[in-house]
């Protein structure tokens, strides 16, 4: 592989292999132009950046709203009606208004309630829902465990826990059949247990079906219709968008899931610590918050234990929310908005596609293949991330902390391990029921146990992912570097130590 400083071409110019391959690419050159200027930090140090499923990237001009915004204003506690509250809040509600509109959602239908993250929005609904014997959460197996904890919530309130399981060991895509299954009144065998027949109450639900609109393992997307399939099964729906909104839309005018979680970091690179969880009025009223705290309640006595919650929104928002950057997501969805999320779905598209057909022609000089992809090997009915491991000249799986470090040398940004997401990690690896059920025996005292007791080829990969700045020369760079470090090499664990976690 060359050097980084001779290896990449102008970002303007786009290689002539992926126009060939996919001529829609020159409809997104805006984002060359971008990437020059918005985004020029990234060639200014020559860096490779493939995780925007781990975090979007901020332009130069959204930080700059930032602090024109701090510097010619000032913005207090929003609980308040004084002059700096009155600022704050008023900006508060502005970003809600612009999210929903984002959504196509009305405000009489949909709330917007910030949240630290994605993970806290889930937390809300989890620790607030009317868990109850004869409940059930169903869960798909592609589940970021900020979902996965949810079964937590559902068993303390003696609720079942059910998993749909992957059963696609191609594509790791989740069969429609097996969620219509879980969801069925009939019994259905699942990871935790047999579940017996159940019946509801008329107008009570009879649980939460909860999934990821686009999984952050594999890149697969998820039908959105399993929201009215699950509706109609007589369940609420919780939606993971998180990974799904960065090049795709959610129309909340015609789909009613009735709560969705959103990290608005993923989208546009900041705000950090802000999330939202966007709940149906209507589902809304009908949780109950299993303690307050400051703004969360009207009042609230000591010498009684007595306390009146506030309505809406506010009964969620724990504390102070974050003020000073909340009106951020205002300006990031104007940014996203300027440049057209139709056009970053079409560039992420069209390289994602160009990085599965590069790294899965990859050969070592006897024939055999350098790279395992997990998960869709096209762009149909899937995102922008791509998870795959790196084959030795034997066949044998290097080590992904090796490619961490080896991919960390060369200036590229990437992410290894599991992803938070175990369900899909298990059926990408090969780990089922009966390999996992050796870790009851193993008594393991430390992930390196865990791992040993396994006794599998591989316990975690890699994963790049494409988004708002990406550009042909950094799918180039990335397959130069994996054919380049790797082809003809001899797998080795020496010098790695051992595992501390996934």
């Amino acid at each position: 592989m060359e050097e980084k400083q001779g290896s990449f071409l102008d970002p303007s110019l786009p290689n002539k292999a992926v126009l060939e391959r996919f001529p829609e690419y020159a409809s997104t050159a805006v984002i060359d132009d971008l990437r020059a200027t918005e985004y020029s930090f990234l060639d200014e140090h020559n860096h490779v950046y493939l995780d925007y499923t781990g975090a979007g990237l901020a332009a130069l001009s959204q930080h700059q709203a930032h602090h024109e915004r701090l510097k010619h204003a000032a913005f207090g506690n929003p609980h308040s009606i004084n002059p700096t509250s009155r600022a704050a809040t008023d900006l508060v509600d502005q970003a809600r208004a612009r999210i929903l509109q984002h959504f196509s959602a009305s405000p009489d239908e949909y709330a917007v309630i910030f949240t630290p993250n994605a993970t806290g929005a889930a937390r809300l609904v989890g620790e607030s829902y009317p868990w109850r014997r004869g409940a059930r959460l169903v869960l798909t197996a592609d589940n970021h465990n900020s979902l996965n904890g949810l079964r937590e919530f559902a068993q303390k309130g003696h609720s079942h826990a059910v998993y749909v399981p992957i059963a696609d060991t191609d594509e790791l895509r989740v069969q429609e059949e097996n969620v219509v299954a879980a969801l069925s009144r009939n019994s259905v065998c699942s990871p935790l247990g047999w579940l017996r027949k159940s019946k509801s109450k008329p107008g009570r639900s009879r649980g939460l079906f909860a999934y990821p609109a686009q999984s952050n393992f594999t890149g697969v997307r998820h039908p959105l219709s399993w929201i009215q399939l699950a509706q109609d099964q007589g369940y609420d729906v919780l939606l993971d968008a998180a990974a799904y909104l960065p090049t795709a839309t959610l129309d909340l005018s015609a789909l009613k899931p009735e709560f969705v979680m959103v990290s608005w970091y993923k989208l546009f690179g900041t705000p950090t610590g802000v999330g939202c969880l966007i709940a149906r009025r209507d589902a809304l009223s009908r949780l109950r918050r299993p303690w307050f705290a400051g703004g969360t309640v009207q009042a609230a006595t000591v010498g009684l234990p007595w306390h009146l919650m506030e309505k809406d929104e506010a009964g969620f928002e724990d504390g102070t929310v974050s003020f000073l950057s909340i009106p951020d997501v205002t300006v990031g969805l104007d940014w996203i908005s300027k440049i057209g999320l139709d056009t970053v779905a079409t560039r992420v598209r069209c390289l994602t596609g160009w990085m599965l057909e590069r790294l899965l022609a990859l050969e070592h000089s006897n024939g055999g293949s350098m790279v395992v992809c997990y998960g869709p090997a096209d762009v149909e009915h899937r995102g922008g991330t791509v998870c795959f491991n790196i084959l030795d000249k034997n066949g044998a799986v290097f080590d992904e902390r090796l490619v961490a470090a080896e991919s960390a040398d060369a200036n590229i940004s990437l992410r290894t391990g599991c992803f938070c997401n175990p369900g899909a990690g298990e059926a990408a690896l090969g780990i089922k029921g009966r390999v996992l059920a050796r870790l009851a025996r193993a008594r393991a005292k430390s992930y390196q146990d865990f791992v040993n007791a396994l006794d599998v080829p591989a316990v975690g990969a890699i994963r790049v992912s494409l988004g708002i700045a990406s550009v042909a020369a950094d799918v180039d760079f990335m397959v130069a570097f994996v054919e380049e470090t790797y082809r003809d090499r001899a797998a080795t664990t020496k010098n790695l130590g051992p595992r501390t976690g996934c």
